[in-house]
């Protein structure tokens, strides 16, 4: 067994690899770039070093300085994690030649899976059934376009050295192809330095189902079973679990074979994820067709480590180092069901449009042996434009999958973050979500759920504004003892915040704004608490800081005879309020006569960046006018493009950037003319 490993990464996956590294007595050494000094992976790792800029391109893909790093501090072996370097046939080559261990399969089978289209040519040699489609090398526009026109729409196009669900288009008809494949392109050259495509037919309501498969250098290969992944947003997996609803044992044995003999026909080594489209048909036929191996550990490893007990990193050291596999086929067996849930900054009701900033506030669900967090982030760090946007994997584990439904909806209610805008609430509704909680599951189940998914804005309840003021009451009396402990007279009556007044009854008025409209809660002083109004609601309110149990810290509220449990995070400089209540994040703000509060909008009639990015294309002409919802450019940000339209009708009356700039959060884009 090694000493020493580097991992090449950097988040929670690095932080996930450290964990095993330890418990096995293994030391780390982190890789950081410049961005990442104060990240959580480095403050884990036994060593670190710093190899570049925040870019990737000027360090997590340097293959030289990592092995360089490798070199310096005497690593073994070297950990690629996921995405990164992990796929890279020719970096696993270089590790080689520099005498260190590269800790996932031999090169030439990540070569052979590297390009979709040629591993579809050595399945199809196989035996692994294939979704029809156009595989080859030819990549002239006008061919494939012909190609999608003989294949018959919906189809799918798809990067071929693509992953993670970037590089993807669906196309639903012949007019839309050429826009679609030159968008496609120009994410999978970014993305993976390649813009060769292929192109496949689209499955209406099809699941995502794929097998774990291990091997070791002594030729044993297995599975460990299979994982649903159906559930995704722009290709890109949201839930997962284990195992697969409605999976018979006899479909389990014909995938897990398939998975298998997939990986022994490319002399395949260590951990990897043989990932299949299981058709419409597939809950009577059985139906399912190979799509792409990914020649790495998955994000979603930790549903199937819930499910067998096994942990698939510790495998991964074992195998690399010239151990046979822990286990054989037939000592491997499920127990219970498994979800797991990715935490993002994002901002589901803006297209899931990634957000940046720093966690003022981070409070994680208490982990247990059926609750699990894999996280590279904690409370002060920050979100930047520069890497992938997940804070955490939330992965719950229970007997059957309504019980883990039960504990992941708790689990997501305990998670409360402040300071960028996040998917939980949209996570908590999906849980939830009728076709989800039945198991009507497929590739389309968001869009199809919109209505459920992705609610009308409504007012919050005024149980939310009554806390809300229950909060900033207890704060300021809390502030006002401790101003008066400090005086020369702390049992003076002027120390009080009480709200005594001569002669009139005390009372004040706290004004909240939730959007455009005004919630005003009068608060009336009493003996034993407040008597606090909104509109015609009336209750006697008293509030506590609890100090124990599994809410310390939160606070607790009397609103006549309900008792409540919430979290009130203020955020002052922007008069923010953030109520955790109910499971749910509801966002006020606190109308202060002392502060000026801006209302949100357009910045003289501007159309301004949502993050730092970078301008692919403008879309229009200077002087155009166009219709609301129009695009108008597309500005590249994490490697995802993001298309901004027309806010209204109007016309387009000056660029502030061109093609290949640089912008930043909040620069004015556009100049823009509203026009009736």
């Amino acid at each position: 067994m090694f000493t020493k490993i580097l991992i090449a990464n950097r988040g929670e996956i690095a932080c996930r690899v450290i964990r095993t590294a330890r418990r096995m007595g293994v030391r780390s050494v982190a890789v950081f770039s410049e961005a990442d000094a104060n990240a959580r992976h480095v403050r884990l790792a036994d060593e670190a070093v710093c190899i570049g800029p925040a870019a990737v391109r000027e360090s997590y893909l340097r293959t030289d300085r990592i092995l360089d790093a490798a070199r310096r501090t005497g690593a073994q072996a070297v950990h690629p994690g996921y995405g990164f370097l992990s796929e890279n046939d020719r970096f696993a080559d270089a590790c080689a030649a520099a005498g260190v261990v590269f800790i996932g399969p031999p090169a030439a089978a990540i070569r052979a899976m590297g390009s979709k289209s040629a591993a579809k040519t050595l399945m199809a040699a196989a035996g692994v059934p294939l979704t029809p489609g156009y595989h080859g090398d030819e990549q002239e526009p006008v061919f494939l376009h012909a190609q999608a026109d003989a294949i018959g729409y919906p189809v799918l196009i798809k990067a071929a050295a693509g992953g993670g669900g970037k590089g993807m288009r669906l196309v639903e008809r012949s007019d839309d192809f050429a826009a679609a494949l030159a968008s496609c392109q120009r994410e999978a050259i970014s993305s993976f330095g390649s813009e060769q495509v292929l192109i496949e037919k689209y499955l209406r309501r099809s699941r995502h189902i794929e097998i774990q498969i291990f091997a070791d250098t002594q030729g044993n290969c297995l599975h460990l079973f299979e994982r649903d992944c159906s559930v995704q947003r722009r290709h890109q997996k949201v839930l997962e679990e284990a195992p697969a609803p409605g999976m018979t044992p006899a479909r389990r044995a014909a995938m897990g074979q398939a998975a298998v003999d997939a990986a022994l026909a490319v002399g395949y080594v260590g951990a990897g994820t043989v990932e299949f489209i299981a058709s419409d048909t597939f809950a009577q036929d059985g139906s399912f067709y190979f799509m792409e191996m990914n020649t790495r550990l998955q994000v979603e490893h930790p549903v199937t480590e819930m499910i067998t007990g096994q942990d698939l990193v510790e495998w991964q050291l074992r195998v690399a180092s010239g151990e046979p596999l822990p286990l054989r086929q037939a000592q491997l067996d499920i127990r219970g069901h498994a979800l797991e849930a990715r935490i993002y900054a994002e901002n589901p009701d803006q297209e899931f449009l990634p957000s940046t900033g720093r966690l003022l506030h981070l409070a994680r669900p208490a982990e247990s042996l059926n609750v699990r967090v894999d996280t590279g982030i904690e409370q002060g760090d920050e979100i930047t434009p520069y890497y992938d946007p997940m804070i955490a994997k939330l992965i719950v584990w229970d007997v059957d999958r309504h019980a883990a439904l039960a504990r992941m909806r708790q689990a997501l209610a305990d998670y409360r973050i402040v300071g960028v805008s996040t998917n939980i609430d949209f996570l908590s509704r999906l849980v939830a979500c009728p076709a989800f909680a039945n198991a009507d599951l497929d590739t389309a189940l968001i869009e199809r759920s919109r209505d459920f998914l992705f609610p009308a804005q409504s007012d919050p309840p005024s149980s939310v504004f009554f806390v809300a003021a229950v909060a900033g009451l207890l704060r300021e009396y809390a502030a006002a003892l401790a101003r008066a402990s400090h005086s020369g007279d702390p049992w003076s009556p002027w120390s009080l915040h009480d709200g005594w007044r001569l002669n009139i009854q005390p009372r004040r008025t706290l004004t909240y704004r939730s959007g455009d409209t005004r919630h005003e809660v009068i608060v009336a002083y009493a003996a034993d608490g407040w008597r606090l109004t909104l509109g015609n609601e009336s209750v006697l309110a008293r509030g506590r800081i609890l100090d124990s149990g599994q809410f310390a810290g939160q606070l607790a509220v009397e609103l006549d005879d309900r008792r409540l449990v919430a979290s009130v995070v203020a955020v002052t400089e922007k008069q923010e309020r953030h109520v955790f209540l109910n499971g749910t994040n509801y966002v006020i703000l606190r109308d202060d006569p002392l502060h000026l509060v801006e209302a949100g909008g357009a910045h003289g009639g501007g159309l301004t960046a949502p993050m730092p990015g970078k301008v692919i294309a403008l879309l229009a002409a200077v002087g155009q006018r166009v219709d609301k919802g129009a695009p108008l450019l597309i500005l590249e940000a994490m490697k995802m493009e993001h298309t901004i339209t027309a806010p209204k009708n109007g016309r387009v009356r000056a660029f502030h950037y061109a093609a290949g700039d640089q912008v930043a959060d909040a620069a004015e884009l556009v100049d823009f003319e509203v026009e009736p």
